[in-house]
């Protein structure tokens, strides 16, 4: 009897990939990691992650670009694995403003390629990565998957929206069954030094100013990493059908906290959870960002039971242990 095809994870060595991938393996899964450990931030951070993946066993790692078609062809071909959770991307709103081409590489070619592996070897389930991003310049909250989302006001987001919409076009042509996941505002141990806890801790630890845009008038829908996971799990393994009228197996989720917090509250805890305040350099909004994200939930929770329930001071304490450890070790 042989042993059931490994779960691919691809950007394992990331924030969420090493999550998904630590648990699928305390469940019992074999794991494929794949990442091309990039230099958008300090890829010493993706080292220490694998290296913790490596501690269990069931864990291979595969460093390779999403981006390289034949690669990618030949990996998925070696592997033949049924689970596909898609989770490499170029990642970051600020950055598409300084590196477009680094996001089409990326997440267009980089993503098409992981669609044209799951047709060639018929992968039972693709779940990939979308963002909160694509609801861009919308008003109405809470946001809706099905509320319009053609007005991104990121290349990161386009090309966000731009997956959406290929895996539709390959869910409907060749029959993949695949979800894709609206994340928003991901936050806990391990987490990128490119997001707002890890800037706003290592500033205040250090007694430098944070800055604060849109002077503070902002909200996030802060989701903590161990709720995210779950949810995240859970859709892999709760695989689309066709509907009714034929439509293809594809669906779309938001996976968020479904209660967003204004910025200064969050900042305000993380001062209490730091026991240091903050000195605070108010800006205005930067191009490309949003002022509130705010995710409905009814769908996922209503497919797979999706009920974040880690409180913010609770998450943002587990986050300040983990960097004071981290930071002090590094």
């Amino acid at each position: 009897m042989s042993a059931a095809p490994p779960v691919v994870v691809t950007g394992a060595a990331g924030f969420i990939g090493m999550h998904c991938a630590q648990t699928l393996l305390t469940r019992g899964h074999a794991v494929v990691g794949i990442d091309n450990l990039n230099d958008y931030y300090d890829p010493r951070l993706k080292q220490a992650r694998l290296a913790r993946l490596a501690l269990q066993p069931g864990f291979r790692f595969i460093e390779a670009d999403i981006a390289d078609a034949d690669r990618m062809a030949e990996v998925f071909a070696e592997l033949r694995p049924q689970r596909v959770l898609h989770l490499a991307a170029q990642a970051g709103v600020r950055y598409s403003l300084q590196n477009p081409h680094a996001y089409a590489r990326s997440n267009l070619i980089g993503f098409l390629n992981i669609l044209e592996a799951c047709r060639h070897q018929q992968v039972g389930h693709l779940v990939y990565a979308s963002s909160s991003s694509v609801y861009g310049a919308n008003t109405k909250v809470p946001f809706a998957v099905g509320d319009p989302v053609d007005h991104p006001v990121s290349l990161y987001a386009a090309t966000k929206k731009s997956n959406e919409l290929m895996a539709y076009s390959y869910s409907h042509l060749y029959g993949i069954p695949v979800t894709g996941l609206r994340f928003f505002t991901v936050y806990g141990p391990w987490g990128r030094p490119d997001m707002s806890p890890w800037l706003f801790t290592s500033a205040i630890l250090e007694g430098r100013s944070i800055d604060v845009f849109n002077h503070g008038q902002m909200q996030r829908d802060f989701t903590y990493i161990d709720d995210i996971v779950e949810g995240t799990l859970r859709v892999l393994e709760d695989v689309p059908g066709r509907g009714a009228a034929g439509e293809p197996p594809c669906r779309l989720y938001n996976i968020g906290n479904h209660q967003p917090v204004a910025l200064m509250d969050f900042i305000g805890t993380l001062e209490r959870v730091l026991g240091i305040e903050a000195r605070k350099n108010f800006l205005p909004m930067q191009a490309g960002d949003v002022p509130v994200t705010y995710a409905d939930t009814d769908d996922l929770r209503r497919a797979v039971g999706f009920a974040p329930s880690t409180p913010l001071a609770a998450g943002l304490q587990r986050w300040a242990d983990w960097y004071r450890e981290y930071a002090g070790g590094s």
